[in-house]
């Protein structure tokens, strides 16, 4: 097995992502346009998206990782337009696009128009949720982005197998059709509910730090694997455990929680530059055999596509937002009245991404009789063209548009209040627990180190405080941020003395890494990190 082009994809993928960082580009744009740049260099080998690969081994850890950091109870809170996008919006889009193409496109049996339909109804919501918190929007529009791309992959599969069915022979009705989906959908919700108890009883109960990380590695692929084995919805499956470790991450000890989000950073790091790099790098597999669909005929199919599948999306998020709003006199007592802003930019957001180009890779070359699978080809091209379009004119207007409609991002100084109101209950709670602790001979400490321990707990408390506060003229720092900055100083004229004995020998390799390890924590424990 030669693994020199995937190193080379991981290698040039992470650099592109890494560049991108140092831009006002999105790095899912740059890494498109990398990749497609580079699809044409002479002697860069084929890499030829395998659906096989991507749906069981990319999507579950994406999955996991986006959902554990979402929140459980934000998600609950905006269940109704989560749904109503997720599950309607998707089967909306799946007949809206199939039929426009089949009507666009000469000679498209509507049962393949509507795989195509399915294939690139769910957006991707990884460059809009980049975007959403690098611009500040407000948290409702980003957590319902969010929640619609964790259960959307669903509803996208589950269509695109009653379509396949169909279009293959195998004779779906729309009542299987239904079946299926509620099969799909129920028993992937199932399966996570049955998995997410003993799971979080497992990590709970492991005491190695490297034993609780190895089993969150293997969690999505468990948890989509049981599903999938049970014909059930593994997305769903893996979103419905993640949620519940996520909401529950705090009865994990710190140790894990610590190297636990060191892991997933990167692997969602490399997973997700690696596939909007492969999403580029697909062009000349998909150009390759288009037959009879060339020029600009087939621009012009490619063009319909996109500008359909744009509107659609509109189409469906302005009635959802305000029709339910009409209706029903409890939701508008419940919820405050929505301008026209806020779904304008969740409809804009509507960029698709690499499990379209997954699925379309999945399509059979035949269907039942032996005969090839109509225009299987062109289904890949104008799903290529559809992500890339939405990933570059989209995700490209997105931030000049959010600040040019002036929507009220996230307001910092109600949040440090927040965290400092928050803080000082729990101080007040601490310094309470430590007076019983040290009342009790048993716990007898000197007064240096009793009050140490009440240091840190006031620090604690009036460090988010100080931010509110006044800042340094010079430096326009808060007393806060100096203290972080001489306290990693300190810190590392101490490291450099223990490298020095280590060089000359005064102490070994093993005492050196159990000092910086104890320096580490206590750099860790100074350092907040503001972005």
């Amino acid at each position: 097995m030669n693994v020199l082009p995937l190193l080379l994809l991981v290698a040039g993928s992470a650099a592109v992502a890494g560049a991108a960082r140092r831009t006002p580009v999105p790095a899912p744009l740059l890494l498109v346009a990398a990749g497609l740049a580079v699809s044409y260099v002479p002697g860069v080998p084929a890499y030829t998206l395998d659906p096989g690969v991507v749906l069981p081994l990319v999507l579950p850890p994406l999955l996991y990782t986006a959902a554990t950091d979402s929140s459980y109870l934000d998600l609950r809170a905006q269940l109704r337009p989560v749904a109503l996008l997720s599950v309607g919006y998707v089967l909306f889009a799946t007949l809206v696009v199939g039929w426009a193409a089949y009507l666009v496109v000469p000679d498209l049996p509507l049962t393949a128009a509507l795989v195509l339909g399915a294939v690139i109804a769910p957006p991707d919501a990884v460059a809009a949720t980049a975007v959403a918190r690098r611009v500040g929007l407000p948290s409702r529009i980003t957590t319902i982005l969010q929640g619609e791309s964790l259960v959307n992959d669903a509803t996208a599969i589950t269509a695109y197998k009653v379509a396949m069915a169909a279009a293959i022979g195998e004779g779906a009705t729309w009542t299987g059709g239904v079946r299926e989906f509620l099969l799909a959908a129920v028993g992937g919700v199932l399966v996570g509910l049955v998995l997410m108890v003993p799971i979080h009883w497992l990590r709970t109960h492991l005491k190695e730090a490297l034993l609780q990380n190895t089993l969150s590695l293997l969690i999505p692929f468990v948890a989509y694997g049981a599903a999938e084995w049970v014909h059930a919805s593994g997305v769903l499956a893996v979103v419905v455990v993640a949620l519940y470790l996520g909401h529950r991450n705090w009865q994990v000890d710190f140790a894990t929680r610590l190297q636990e989000e060191a892991v997933w950073k990167m692997v969602a790091f490399l997973l997700e530059s690696a596939v909007f790099a492969l999403i580029g790098l697909q062009l000349p597999v998909v150009l390759k055999g288009l037959g009879r669909y060339e020029g600009t005929r087939v621009a012009w199919y490619g063009l319909a596509v996109f500008l359909v599948v744009v509107a659609a999306r509109f189409l469906w998020v302005y009635p959802a937002t305000f029709l339910p709003r009409a209706l029903f006199a409890r939701i508008r007592e419940r919820e405050e009245n929505p301008t026209w802003k806020g779904p304008f930019i969740i409809g804009w957001a509507g960029m698709r991404g690499v499990v379209s180009l997954a699925i379309a890779f999945s399509i059979p070359l035949t269907v039942h009789g032996g005969g090839a699978f109509p225009d299987r080809n062109l289904i890949l091209f104008l799903t290529f063209t559809t992500v890339i379009g939405t990933l570059v004119v989209q995700g490209l207007t997105l931030p000049p548009l959010i600040r040019l409609l002036g929507l009220p991002g996230r307001d910092a100084q109600a949040q440090t209040l927040a965290e400092a109101n928050a803080q000082a209950q729990a101080s007040r709670a601490a310094e309470r627990r430590l007076e019983e602790l040290l009342g009790d001979e048993r716990n007898a400490l000197p007064p240096p180190l009793a009050d140490r321990l009440r240091t840190v707990l006031e620090r604690r408390r009036n460090a988010v405080w100080e931010r509110l506060g006044s800042v340094n003229p010079v430096t326009g720092e808060s007393h806060d941020d100096t203290y972080r900055r001489l306290s990693r100083e300190v810190i590392g004229a101490e490291r450099e003395v223990f490298v020095r004995l280590r060089d000359h020998r005064y102490i070994d390799d093993e005492m050196l890494r159990t000092l910086l390890r104890r320096l580490d924590l206590e750099e860790a424990a100074a350092y907040r990190e503001t972005t």
